[in-house]
Order: C-alpha cells, then structure tokens, then sequence
C-alpha cells in the first residue's frame, strides 16, 4: 500500500466510524481532512453521506470509497476517533499505529454491557412520572415496562437486524404491558406509563443530527438522517396505535 492509499484508508475509517456511530457529517468532514492535513497531505476531497464516505487526493491518482450499511448510536467511539486524531496531530503516534488502533476500535463491541443499557433505559423511564407529574404511583411499572421494552428492541435488532420491526415490536410490548399494569391496578394512567416507557426508544440523537446537517448545509444526509428518525418514530407510534385499537 502506497502512502497516498494508506492516508485515504485511514481517513476512511475514522469517517465510517464516526457515521456508524452517531456522529454529524460536519464532524465527520471535519476528522478526516485533519487527518489529511496532518499527514502532510495539501489538498484533499472528500464526500460524506449516511450510506458512504468518498476522498480524494488533489493532483494525484488516488481515491477510494467506503460503504456505510449499518448505523447504531454509540458517541464514545466518536469521542475516541476524536482522541486519536488529536493524539495523531500532537504527533505521538504515527499513520500506521493510527490506521491500527482505528481497526482496532473498528471491531470492538459496544462500550457498554448490556446490563448497564438496561439500568439507563430504567433511569431514561421512571423518573419522568417523577419530573413532569410529581407522582410516584406510576413510576415503577413505567420503569419495569421501559426496561423490559429496551429489552425486546436490544435481542430483536441483535438477531433480526431489522431496526423498524424491532421498535415496533417493542412498541406493541410496551402498549400491552401498559393495559396489563393497568388491569391489576398496578398504575393509574396507561397513557403516562407508555409515554415514559418509550423514551429509551425515542430517536432523539438522529432527529438532532438532522437538524444539525441540515442547517449546516448538508441537504441529503440531513434530511435522510430526518427521514430514518421520523421511520423510528412511526414504528413507536404505529405499534402504540394498535394497542390502543385492540384494548
């Protein structure tokens, strides 16, 4: 691999990361020209959306693009590709130890266990009857059925690779479990255990990314960033929407 393919490979996979992973294209442009610049290159392209990343070399023949197939929300491997770039520009390490460890980081699992998913979905859940209605009546079974409705969309999408029919499967739990709750007098209000129950699920990064891309000018990734999130959003309220027709 020639220097020029081994500054565009690294460019590359610092920017799928990051798209991977929840980062905004600005961001992202921003990352991987300097890491170009750092690497001593004057003039570079590139070319950013949610489904490829694209760089060029000015005046010299080389390009390469790399296919985006799959997006999750996980901002500490953005922060990290942050910190390898900073340390890569603080020259402590050189391009190939930076293209290594951003393999590395590349094949590592998600941060955080899933145990500690569940703890934060349990936390996103409960303590809004808490905030917004003063009550605590309704806060455990809001924190059971939220917990257990992250629980459904994690195994779905893990197996499935489906994200849509696993928020929508997790939609149709959470509305059951909710009538259940109600049913045995475990709650008072349905509909405040549902809408607490579905803030771990609520695309709330993509919508604010979107917004972001597109006031910064990024007219297809931000939109299609908006589009996926209002699909996100559609399956939580389409699978709410049949609970509420069935009960």
């Amino acid at each position: 691999m020639t220097t020029d393919e081994l500054i565009i490979a690294t460019c590359l996979k610092a920017g799928k990361i990051m798209v991977e992973n929840g980062s905004e294209i600005s961001r992202v442009d921003d990352t991987m020209m300097r890491i170009a610049q750092n690497a001593g290159v004057i003039s570079a392209n590139t070319y950013v959306t949610i489904t490829g990343v694209m760089m060029s070399i000015q005046g010299r023949n080389a390009t390469q693009i790399a296919a985006i197939t799959q997006r999750t929300i996980d901002l500490e491997k953005v922060a990290q590709v942050n910190q390898l770039s900073r340390e890569f520009a603080a020259q402590k390490i050189d391009l190939p130890t930076l293209q290594r460890r951003l393999n590395s980081l590349d094949q590592a699992s998600r941060s955080f266990p899933l145990w500690l998913q569940l703890v934060g979905a349990a936390l996103v859940s409960g303590p809004l009857m808490i905030m917004f209605r003063q009550e605590t009546i309704n806060t455990w079974p809001t924190v059971v059925i939220g917990t257990l409705g992250f629980l459904v969309y994690y195994l779905l999408n893990r197996y499935l690779k489906i994200k849509f029919l696993s928020e929508l499967a997790a939609a149709l739990f959470i509305g059951f479990g909710a009538e259940w709750a109600l049913q045995i007098g475990w709650g008072t209000n349905v509909n405040d255990i549902i809408i607490g129950s579905l803030m771990p699920l609520v695309p709330g990064v993509p919508l604010t990314n979107a917004v972001r891309d597109t006031l910064a000018g990024n007219f297809i990734s931000g939109p299609a960033r908006g589009v996926e999130a209002l699909l996100s959003a559609a399956a939580l309220g389409f699978g709410i929407a049949v609970v509420i027709t069935l009960a």
